[in-house]
């Protein structure tokens, strides 16, 4: 599967990618799916391109610690955070310019980007799977 637009070009390095409370975007899959294998590519091709945003490839299975009692139906489900907050959980098309501008989208609507942001995040089970993806993941 191709994506069917071009990726945005690269962008500078953000002091974001260098915080803790920088930008996370997590896809959680399986090694056994077909779809996870054609968008991996794809993801890391995106996170060339958004060196101002950690991305993070879970297995679910391999790091099924991680992935704790969170029911993945449909791959990939992305986890989108602020570094804090868990704003995004769900399965997504795996297209890298559909999670390109859901990031954007996020990232515009941020308070710290000066957006009016949300306050509540997407809900406990998002924020869980994030804190244990930032605690098994951060270097």
């Amino acid at each position: 599967m191709q994506s069917p637009a071009p990726l945005p070009d690269p962008t500078p390095q953000s002091p974001a990618a260098a915080t803790p409370g920088g930008w996370w975007a997590v896809c959680l899959c399986a090694a056994w799916c077909g779809t996870c294998g054609v968008y991996r590519p794809l993801f890391d091709e995106l996170a060339r391109a958004h060196p101002d945003v950690r991305f993070e490839w879970v297995d679910i299975e391999d790091d099924a610690e991680i992935a704790g009692d969170l029911d993945v139906e449909t791959f990939p489900t992305l986890l989108i955070a602020d570094g804090e907050r868990a704003l995004f959980l769900g399965p997504l098309l795996p297209q890298a310019p559909v999670l390109g501008r859901l990031l954007a989208s996020l990232q515009a609507s941020s308070p710290q980007a000066g957006g009016a942001g949300s306050t509540g995040g997407t809900g406990g089970e998002a924020q869980e799977v994030f804190e244990r993806v930032r605690a098994a993941r951060s270097r």
